[in-house]
């Protein structure tokens, strides 16, 4: 897709599937288009490694439902919140699970249920890790339609584990977790 950028230069063309164009953006639409951002192939230092580690072995071990892999990323103490968890759970608490083995049941739960709306992982590849902290996303619009739209955070501890994880939804996972409260959105 070639777009026309108008400023006081002279106006010049940019081809969305390229970030290298000074200057060129990409509208969040066509965000599922672009190239991956560019990173080093080895981060300069064991912290950020082990972020980079979990952002690959975390989706891969999700996509696959492998839960012993999954759960081997974990902190025995760690925390995880999500909205999805308040919704899964009948007593209804705040949405927080603590523990390996809470989360363990969590995601066990979650990977009996196909159906469940979350069967698209769609990511593009783009990350951000600043110290012990990792983010990226799961766009709602992908090549091959919507999914639900989710922010993955995570705070490692100083070995490397997924210490806290909190997970934001967009407009379409907003409407997944109220059709499964039974609600019309």
């Amino acid at each position: 897709m070639d777009v026309v950028i108008i400023g006081l230069a002279a106006p010049r063309r940019f081809d969305a599937r390229r970030n290298d164009v000074p200057g060129g953006f990409l509208d969040c639409a066509d965000s599922y288009r672009s190239l991956p951002m560019q990173t080093n192939e080895t981060p300069p230092n064991p912290t950020e490694r082990a972020a980079h580690d979990v952002f690959e072995h975390w989706h891969r071990h999700v996509v696959a439902r492998d839960l012993p892999a999954l759960m081997a990323l974990y902190a025995p103490d760690a925390q995880l919140e999500s909205p999805l968890a308040y919704v899964a759970s009948a007593a209804r608490q705040d949405g927080r699970l603590q523990g390996r083995d809470a989360i363990a049941a969590f995601f066990a739960a979650s990977f009996a249920q196909p159906e469940n709306g979350l069967g698209r992982w769609y990511r593009s590849g783009h990350r951000h890790v600043s110290a012990r902290q990792l983010v990226w996303e799961y766009p709602r619009e992908t090549p091959l339609g919507d999914q639900v739209d989710l922010v993955e955070v995570m705070d490692l501890d100083a070995v490397g584990l997924i210490a806290c994880h909190r997970v934001y939804w967009g407009w379409k996972g907003v409407q997944t977790l109220l059709a499964a409260l039974g609600r019309q959105s």
